[in-house]
């Protein structure tokens, strides 16, 4: 296309080059590494560490991954249909490439995008130019250019043989919003998350306790140095080891257990509310993270599809545009488009489904087939057409033999 042929001209002779100290920031942002006012450098991997993010991040993906992709032909009056012969049908829906499935590739891209800010893979192509597999690419091999004429994105890729330069139409890119991973824009959340994690660990390695205070009432000239302080920790030491003894020290020194603060008191409620704080980050509800606190079986229900609304549809909604870009021509795109299933997430139960699927054929919203097949069953004869709820039933009353001749 011209659209690709412009955007592979980049402007490298204009490029600019300068030097960049290593304790700068911006050489941390080089190395994805962004250091927090609580002091933990939170990098994309490093953050999954947090049992938040990483569950956040794997409900996302999993989720994308996890529900059918379809690609559907308007047919005009005749209505859409599966185009099962476009050879993009069977890289969105079963095999993205011959060792990986549609679903795992959605889901390692997917999180690729919300660790490292994009997801990326190459499209090989067949030589009358029909999309033939999607290959993922590591993202810190991917740098994404602009052409300065036309704003189109290009791609540099390092490959094997040397870089190299991709059309936007032969590189697929999966991105959150703004371009950038939430864990860039968590960072403090998430930074505090660790520091409390490290410091419920810490606190419970030294039996969850404080070792002590040591204090003398003595001026600083009158202690004896170091070597008197040594003596005590090897005594100290020594006392941890036995039971219902006394510790005893001399020279008018004293040994003070502090008790707990009201801090380490409210350690658990900081730590919920920092669960609230990633959920808030990745737009996941708190209940789906396993923080229960505010959830009922009222709310849980309408919390899951808020889930599907404002968080989750974002994502298809890239990936359908992702899809969209490099694998139909431009001609295809006008009456080819792709589609999510998300009949399973707004599934609630047995019954209020199945009374759900009753009164869409009631009123000829769905053909009895079309119920049945949702429901996993084998369809039956006439059942293709669907019922007309103004016309009046013709069929037969059945005869159980209680009229009298």
């Amino acid at each position: 296309m011209l659209a690709d042929k412009i955007a592979r001209k980049s402007a490298d002779t204009n490029e600019e080059r300068k030097s960049i100290a290593l304790n700068s920031p911006e050489a941390f942002s080089l190395f994805d590494i962004r250091p927090t006012y609580s002091g933990e450098n939170i990098s994309g991997e490093k953050a999954l560490s947090v049992p938040a993010v990483f569950h956040a991040v794997r409900l996302i993906s999993e989720q994308c991954g996890s529900l059918p992709c379809k690609l559907w032909r308007d047919d005009g009056d005749k209505g859409k249909q599966e185009a099962k012969s476009h050879p993009a049908y069977k890289i969105v829906h079963r095999r993205a490439i011959e060792w990986a499935s549609a679903r795992d590739f959605r889901e390692i891209l997917t999180a690729d995008a919300l660790i490292h800010g994009s997801g990326f893979a190459r499209v090989d192509r067949l030589e009358d130019g029909r999309p033939l597999s999607l290959e993922r690419l590591e993202p810190s091999k991917v740098t994404v250019l602009r052409n300065e004429y036309t704003g189109a994105p290009f791609y540099r890729v390092s490959e094997a043989d040397g870089i190299r330069e991709y059309g936007y139409t032969e590189i697929l890119q999966i991105s959150p919003f703004l371009g950038k991973s939430p864990i860039h824009f968590g960072k403090e959340a998430i930074g505090l998350a660790a520091v409390l994690e490290r410091h419920g660990a810490q606190f419970f390695k030294s039996g969850a306790r404080p070792a002590g205070i040591l204090s003398n009432e003595k001026p600083q000239g009158d202690m004896s140095g170091d070597g008197q302080l040594a003596s005590i920790f090897r005594r100290y030491k020594n006392w941890q080891q036995t039971a219902d003894t006394p510790f005893m020290l001399d020279n008018g020194w004293h040994f003070e257990q502090p008790a707990m603060t009201s801090t380490d008191a409210q350690y658990l409620e900081n730590r919920t509310f920092q669960i609230d704080e990633v959920a808030r980050v990745f737009g996941v509800p708190p209940h789906l993270l396993f923080q229960l606190n505010r959830a009922t079986w009222s709310n849980a229900e309408q919390m899951g599809a808020s889930f599907l609304q404002l968080c989750l549809r974002t994502w298809l909604d890239r990936w359908q545009d992702a899809y969209e870009t490099v694998l139909l021509t431009e001609e295809e795109q006008d009456n080819h488009y792709f589609e999510f299933v998300v009949d399973d997430l707004l599934r609630t139960d047995a019954e209020a489904r199945t009374k759900n699927l009753t009164e869409q054929v009631k009123y000829g919203l769905l053909t009895p087939n079309r119920a049945l097949e949702k429901l996993n069953e084998p369809p039956r004869p006439g059942g293709d057409e669907p019922f007309d709820p103004y016309a009046t039933s013709t069929r037969p009353t059945p005869n159980n033999g209680d009229d009298k001749e």
